[in-house]
């Protein structure tokens, strides 16, 4: 098997576990404890090819969102699906820019896309409140108010989807960038390459 096959498949399969961990986690109750933002920031700054990078997070999201419909939980949620897509591929255009990833750096990528994450999909959410027969949360929700429930003082629900979300970007990132970094030293055949 030549470098770039061994590369590909092990991005992949790495990408692939993290994706089946949100379901898992989303089985047990704990919500919102996800690992695509640091599947973007990852995929961003390891695919050369700025296509995969770009589509491997939505692609991934996609697939869990539609493995959660399929088990009768909520996959397909409305017009704010459409922000968090959004804020996906910000986060991947983010992770184009991750250079030498160290850990320092993959802190402060993480929170960053974490705070990308939270801006826009609760804007989407806002958008969403506003358009008459969508499948969205309240009516009347006004942009303040929206922010303000997604903060982590306003009640236990949003303090932990807060905590799970900003926590589990971080521990995600640092498993994807330290496994992956792991697997390049064991394999000098991992790293990186100017065509994948």
């Amino acid at each position: 098997m030549n470098k770039l096959n061994v590369r590909a498949g092990v991005l992949f399969a790495i990408i692939l576990v993290a994706a089946l961990s949100k379901l898992i986690f989303s089985h047990l109750g704990v919500y919102n404890l996800s690992p695509l933002v640091a599947i973007a920031l990852f995929g961003g700054s390891q695919f050369k090819n700025k296509r995969l990078a770009y589509l491997f997070p939505i692609v991934a999201f996609l697939i869990s969102d539609l493995a959660f419909y399929l088990v009768g939980k909520t996959g397909f949620y409305g017009v704010s699906q459409f922000f968090v897509y959004g804020a996906i591929l910000l986060i991947t255009a983010l992770g184009t820019t991750l250079q030498n990833p160290k850990a320092i750096k993959i802190l402060g990528y993480s929170l960053t896309g974490s705070a990308i994450f939270w801006i826009i999909s609760n804007f989407g959410v806002w958008i969403g409140s506003r358009i008459p027969g969508a499948i969205e949360y309240e009516p009347g929700l006004t942009l303040g108010m929206t922010y303000l429930r997604a903060l982590p003082f306003y009640n236990e629900v949003s303090a932990q989807m807060f905590r799970n979300a900003f926590g589990g970007d971080i521990l995600y990132c640092f498993l994807l960038f330290g496994v992956y970094a792991l697997a390049q030293k064991k394999n000098p055949a991992l790293r990186y390459s100017n065509t994948l």
